[in-house]
């Protein structure tokens, strides 16, 4: 059984990018030292290039209150490239990881070009962050229904910035196997109503939508979401991001 998702590694020679997503749980009693810390850290070690790095900070969910350090998107061949640099490592160890919990999570996100939608430069400032946990063996045909989604969004919201994002490490326990993150500016948008459904039948005929939910059902076992915020006074990089550099 453990052959099988190695398998499935070793056969796809495609180029692509990751996003490396850290989530932080920081001492509660130590909080102003750790944000010192780290931002000087990203903003030293982290602050052009591809290991350039950001930092968010969740505000709901049972993560509420954690931080995430998010370096990418970046091919896997330049994690190769990156360079051995004691002083920075020092630094993380003496600097930030000493106002930290030994709870913590890495998760390498495969960037779905295909399946996003970034149509223009933008600046970021919020997220919300859908997660969900897909069936065992059937993330393909869960893009396979994404590509729905992308094509309604496409058409009938063209403006909206989204990303599509696969862990690359699966697991049967945490549920964290596809991730569509939403960008947006302001909270307000949180409380329009884009009449999604409406507009997925337009494109596809009346009733689609309710056939959708069915086949997403038939490949997910749930999920959940969080509003993530940038911290850009933590951060290395600036916020803006480049339309061609998602393409």
């Amino acid at each position: 059984m453990l052959l099988i998702p190695m398998l499935a590694v070793s056969q796809n020679n495609e180029s692509y990018a990751v996003v490396e997503n850290s989530m932080i749980t920081v001492n509660p009693t130590k909080i102003k030292e750790f944000e010192a810390g780290i931002a000087k850290h990203n903003k030293k070690f982290h602050a052009i290039g591809v290991y350039g790095a950001r930092v968010y900070f969740i505000s709901n969910g049972v993560n509420s209150g954690k931080y995430v350090w998010s370096m990418g998107p970046l091919p896997w061949g330049d994690f190769d490239k990156r360079p051995e640099n004691k002083e920075h490592d020092d630094d993380w160890n003496v600097n930030v990881l000493p106002y930290t919990l030994a709870e913590g999570e890495t998760i390498y996100w495969k960037f779905e070009t295909k399946h996003s939608h970034f149509p223009k430069d933008f600046t970021l400032k919020k997220l919300v962050v859908d997660v969900y946990d897909i069936k065992r063996f059937q993330r393909n045909k869960a893009l396979k229904l994404l590509e729905k989604i992308h094509k309604v969004m496409v058409e009938k919201l063209p403006a909206e910035t989204f990303g599509i994002y696969t862990n690359e490490f699966n697991n049967t326990f945490d549920g964290k196997n596809l991730a569509y993150v939403s960008f947006f500016d302001k909270s307000s948008w949180l409380g329009e109503d884009n009449d999604f459904p409406k507009k997925y039948d337009a494109v596809y005929g009346e009733g689609s939508f309710a056939h959708f939910l069915k086949d997403w059902e038939e490949v997910s076992l749930g999920g959940r979401t969080e509003l993530w915020n940038l911290r850009l006074d933590l951060s290395g990089l600036s916020a803006d991001v480049k339309a061609i550099d998602r393409q």
